[in-house]
């Protein structure tokens, strides 16, 4: 998604050689107009995917998610990554360690919105070693329904979670894969080379 790729060098700062700053349009101050655009993307990507539900995790996913979800004419879940009184009880739990704080989340979703015959989208802002795909697939698996593949916005691809995820017969779909962010400069693999 070439607009994204233009963000991205634009508005972008690396921070050493593995952190990609781009919360001025994207999970922290949020362009809507460019949420939209991803949104449809989604939807065009998996344009003939039976879909019933998207989901993401709490809270920088939540804003290209609900894009998708619009798009797709389904519902969004967000997973929470704290308890609270309203959720209740009745609940699929998953553990998600997040390397960008270095800390493990308590994740969860309330059986009430996850049944055995949905057809899972999963969402996120950004993928470099799988963990929170991966918890959000354990959500899935939990409730007995099955995942129609993970939309990415920003994948690290010189991280292993999209090969780690590809290799296990997961569909991935990411809009902008990074090569390289080394001595600050972002490389872009190869549009040729983005296939799924």
């Amino acid at each position: 998604m070439k607009g994204l790729e233009d963000r991205i060098r634009k508005e972008g700062r690396v921070i050493g050689d593995s952190i990609l700053k781009v919360d001025s349009f994207l999970n922290h101050q949020v362009d809507p107009v460019l949420m939209d655009h991803i949104g449809a993307e989604f939807a065009d990507l998996f344009h003939g995917v039976t879909i019933t539900k998207v989901l993401t995790l709490e809270a920088s996913g939540i804003a290209p998610a609900l894009a998708a979800a619009y798009h797709l004419g389904v519902p969004l879940i967000f997973a929470k990554k704290s308890g609270s009184h309203n959720i209740g009880s009745d609940v699929y739990t998953s553990v998600v360690h997040s390397f960008t704080y270095n800390r493990d989340y308590m994740v969860q979703v309330s059986r009430a919105y996850l049944a055995s015959d949905d057809r899972v989208l999963i969402v996120d802002d950004f993928l470099a070693n799988g963990a929170a795909i991966r918890g959000m697939m354990e959500l899935i698996a939990k409730a007995g329904a099955s995942c129609a593949g993970v939309g990415v916005v920003v994948e690290k691809a010189f991280q292993d979670g999209g090969q780690q995820l590809r290799s296990s017969g997961v569909r991935v779909e990411s809009l902008a894969r990074i090569a390289s962010m080394k001595d600050g400069e972002i490389q872009f693999v190869p549009e040729e080379n983005t296939g799924n």
